[in-house]
């Protein structure tokens, strides 16, 4: 079965497949993309033989609504890492933000973040870093199809973006923050979509749970 699943904040998406590994006894549990632990929204599980339809599933176009605050940032570029560089905002007007965030919109490569899942060698990079190494990443081709201001003030920015599998928000916010003059780092991050699914038909793991006994009941 394929299930579209909301992931809470502080659940890592590994957390996720072992819970639903333990409510429904399948030996083969996995995802459609991982997203960080501070991180909610969309994450897609699959058991048994449809675990064969994650990798399509993974390669799908996912959408975001995340908050970058902006003036200083962390280790992780996000709101779990320690507070590391501060610069003043410069002013900022409507139009220069939108402005910025136009220019990110198409073809790009971004260097995957030390504090990532992503594999080099065999090792995650969150693990070297978390031991103060800092190894050479090979940038990777994104595309940004999509990018939209929803509300900011002086000092963060909450924006939507759809973007192509491989992006990483927290890069984008950080090359934003830089873009506008500034530091900045992630705040909030929820996924939407991922490829046809949507939040709007995500079950919390409360309600899978439920829905999983009455069923077997």
């Amino acid at each position: 079965m394929i299930y579209n699943l909301f992931k809470p904040v502080g659940w890592t998406s590994f957390d996720v497949v072992k819970y639903i590994r333990r409510i429904t006894q399948e030996k083969k549990v996995g995802h459609g993309g991982t997203l960080d632990p501070f991180a909610e929204g969309v994450l897609i599980v699959g058991t048994g033989k449809d675990t064969k339809s994650l990798s399509t599933i993974s390669n799908s176009q996912k959408s975001y609504t995340t908050t970058l605050t902006l003036g200083r940032t962390t280790n992780t570029l996000d709101v779990e890492g320690a507070l590391i560089s501060y610069k003043p905002i410069p002013t900022l007007t409507d139009e220069i933000v939108a402005d910025v965030l136009k220019q990110y919109i198409g073809g790009q490569t971004q260097i995957p973040p030390m504090f990532s899942a992503k594999k080099i060698r065999g090792v995650r990079l969150y693990k070297l870093a978390r031991k103060d190494q800092n190894i050479e990443r090979d940038p990777i081709k994104i595309t940004i199809h999509d990018v939209e201001v929803l509300y900011r003030d002086k000092d963060s920015i909450t924006f939507s973006v759809t973007c192509s599998k491989g992006t990483y928000i927290r890069v984008l916010g950080k090359d934003i923050a830089e873009s506008l003059g500034t530091v900045g780092y992630l705040t909030k991050l929820i996924r939407t979509d991922v490829g046809d699914y949507h939040i709007s038909g995500s079950l919390t793991l409360e309600e899978f749970e439920r829905q999983w006994k009455s069923i077997e009941a």
